[in-house]
């Protein structure tokens, strides 16, 4: 601990939770009262997935933490091992640090172990982007369970911090900051189509239709849902350009799903690792955003570009009107496609806002990190008081 300095410990697990948290760590890393602590853990330190950890220390921010948990596996037990290899050295590591304060962000699955292990050492705990639904996922779980294992909390919409009020949480620990990866657009020096084009060696010429697809946690088959996207996107005249999925279990299948679809088709590419900015550049220049990550949902309204959500895994979340929902069927998706690319659905985005929040969610985030009470009156959290006792009665 650095004298005079309160220390904030910041837990990144890949490439979308880390474009999330690029300007709060920006600003805690600014911040003369503050001593960061970076810990780099699963999939950035896996090639498989790009090896992202190395981006971070590009941008300029040291890494005070490796932690190497993730499994080379494509199943639900890989990811329940990956938790407790987490655990394990994460154990030793925020036991050596005993930050002042653990910042965790979203819903990912491999975001228990910090928690656990910090619940365990008493280390109060920060938590961005509770509150939210996707009821597809296991992540809904998860975000809950940080939600009640945290001690302040930023959520992206109004209607989220409602729902964290709701689990009786004290108000004055719930702030609505907005999403931080939001704060790229206000932020950061995006780049123009050229300049896009000669970084990723792509022809935008014909705008594409940009593919971000997951596994759906919750099915007993997380690639059920798949095989109907892949069944409409052959029936897609533009060009076809995926990201890569997230660690989860059923992630290589759809990699070789992908790869076998853009071999046949060969119009297409297939981006393992996209940094924050060349992503936010690449949607102002595709014709749509066709799958089912929380980007569709949380970022594209921005840019008010056409998203098609498909399936169980974001039911729930909060959207704006530029979501088209596509049950898992191909007819379905392709419909919605359709409707994605019309002039006229276009047109009826004019005047839409992002409900997810300004682009100022770091300062928020960072002034609250900073004047938060540390110790005892932190970490010790009060039950709410139950608005109404329905019944006394047992089982009623």
């Amino acid at each position: 601990m650095t004298a005079g300095k309160r220390t904030i410990a910041v837990v990144t697990s890949s490439r979308a939770d880390y474009s999330h948290l690029y300007w709060p760590l920006r600003d805690l890393a600014d911040h003369p009262g503050v001593d960061l602590r970076l810990i780099v853990m699963a999939s950035h330190l896996s090639p498989a997935f790009g090896a992202t950890g190395k981006e971070i220390e590009k941008d300029g921010f040291s890494i005070a933490g490796r932690i190497e948990c993730l499994l080379s596996s494509d199943s639900d037990i890989g990811m329940a091992k990956t938790i407790g290899v987490a655990v394990q050295s994460l154990a030793d590591l925020l036991g050596a640090m005993r930050p002042d304060l653990l910042l965790l962000i979203a819903d990912r699955y491999e975001m228990l172990a910090p928690a656990s292990v910090a619940l365990a050492l008493r280390i109060p705990i920060a938590h961005i982007e509770g509150g939210e639904v996707s009821e597809g996922a296991i992540d809904d779980a998860v975000r809950n369970a940080l939600t009640k294992m945290s001690h302040i909390h930023f959520t992206s919409t109004h209607g989220a911090r409602a729902r964290v009020l709701s689990m009786g949480e004290e108000p004055w620990r719930v702030h609505c900051a907005g999403a931080p990866s939001l704060d790229h657009l206000r932020r950061s020096t995006l780049l123009g189509c050229a300049e896009l084009e000669k970084k990723l060696e792509i022809d935008l010429s014909r705008p594409p239709v940009l593919v971000a697809y997951h596994p759906v946690t919750l099915r007993s088959d997380t690639t059920e849902e798949a095989e109907a996207l892949f069944a409409a996107l052959e029936q897609v005249d533009e060009p076809v350009f995926f990201c890569f999925p997230n660690a989860d279990a059923g992630s290589y299948q759809i990699m070789e799903r992908t790869r076998s679809f853009l071999a046949k088709r060969g119009d297409g590419r297939v981006f393992v690792n996209l940094d924050a900015v060349t992503y936010w550049s690449l949607l102002r220049h595709v014709r749509m955003l066709v799958g089912n990550s929380s980007s569709g949902i949380m970022e594209t309204a921005s840019f008010v570009l056409p998203t098609v959500n498909v399936g169980l895994r974001q039911k729930g979340r909060e959207r704006a009107r530029n979501v088209l929902d596509a049950a898992p069927d191909a007819a379905d998706i392709l419909a919605k496609i359709c409707i994605a690319g019309s002039d006229a659905f276009r047109a009826s985005l004019a005047g839409m806002i992002n409900p997810y929040g300004d682009g100022h969610a770091a300062e928020r985030i960072t002034r609250v990190l900073t004047d938060a009470p540390l110790g005892d009156a932190l970490l010790i959290k009060q039950a709410v008081p139950l608005p109404i006792l329905l019944s006394d009665e047992p089982g009623a």
